[in-house]
């Protein structure tokens, strides 16, 4: 009879030595993998840090007032004036430049991939799994494989973000594309109009809300990573909150968290209003 009390699969031997497989034979791809996102990174942290702290807070004020009305324009300019005044604007800005860098890479590659995922029974069937795994998968998981294929620091965490973040704009793209009505699509066909023009006339308009809801998902899931990231050194509004929990300073953590709950609240609002619009 066999019993339990010992291994009988070596899994984690065997999934140590593909990692190790990997960094030993691929390190040049992933590094040209690492090199779009630290550049698009290094280019929005610097211009953040680098514009004056109040014409930022000036811009997303604004932004907020033209997408969602007066009380939110209030709202996001009192929200980051705290923030800068509790001594974390440059860490707020980091956070930011991390947000912005992988929603933009989920942008590009989820999008994409949710059309076709629309469009495709087999391609659905496949990704589903995958997307699945993605999003069960605990976030601390990502972070030894990350750590050795691309180092610690932002980058690093940005692209344990993106990983993260990934799954809700490609399952709502691919939801708002099937949303739409068949007739329709079956009436720009019988006119004339080919696959190309009926997902950029038809679909894609019509699938707008659902992106847009996938984006707010994406975008809060990877705020929600930011203090993940900061264990493997990323920077921003994370690292205070680490460092007060390996401290057990509760000041200083609170601050920090307090930062990410009121940016958080600043984004979710902006494109939640977005996609009501939209």
């Amino acid at each position: 009879m066999i019993g339990f009390d010992k291994k009988i699969i070596p899994l984690d031997h065997w999934v140590s030595q593909f990692v190790d497989w990997l960094v030993e034979g691929y390190r040049p791809v992933f590094q040209a993998v690492k090199w779009p996102v630290e550049t698009l990174m290094g280019w929005i942290e610097h211009g953040l840090v680098a514009i004056p702290a109040l014409a930022v807070v000036l811009v997303l004020a604004i932004i907020a007032w033209r997408v969602s009305g007066i009380k939110l324009a209030i709202f996001t300019a009192l929200a980051l004036l705290f923030v800068g005044m509790l001594g974390f604007w440059e860490e707020t800005m980091v956070t930011l430049a991390m947000v912005f860098a992988s929603v933009f890479f989920c942008t590009l590659t989820g999008i994409p991939l949710g059309i076709i995922a629309g469009r495709s029974d087999c391609f659905d069937a496949v990704l589903r799994p995958v997307l699945d795994a993605m999003q069960t998968t605990p976030a601390f998981v990502y972070l030894v494989p990350i750590v050795m294929l691309f180092s610690v620091g932002n980058v690093a965490g940005v692209l344990a973000t993106i990983i993260f973040a990934l799954p809700p704009i490609i399952r709502l793209t691919s939801l708002g594309i099937r949303q739409v009505h068949p007739e329709l699509v079956e009436a720009a066909l019988s006119f004339g109009a080919t696959r190309w023009q009926v997902l950029r006339r038809v679909q894609f308009p019509l699938a707008m809300p659902s992106i847009m809801a996938g984006l707010n998902q994406t975008m809060m899931m990877a705020l929600s990573m930011v203090v993940i990231a900061a264990l493997i050194g990323a920077g921003g509004l994370g690292a205070p909150v680490v460092q007060g929990l390996n401290t057990l300073d509760i000041g200083q953590a609170t601050t920090g968290g307090l930062g990410i709950v009121l940016l958080a609240i600043i984004l979710d609002r902006i494109t939640q209003a977005l996609g009501r619009r939209q």
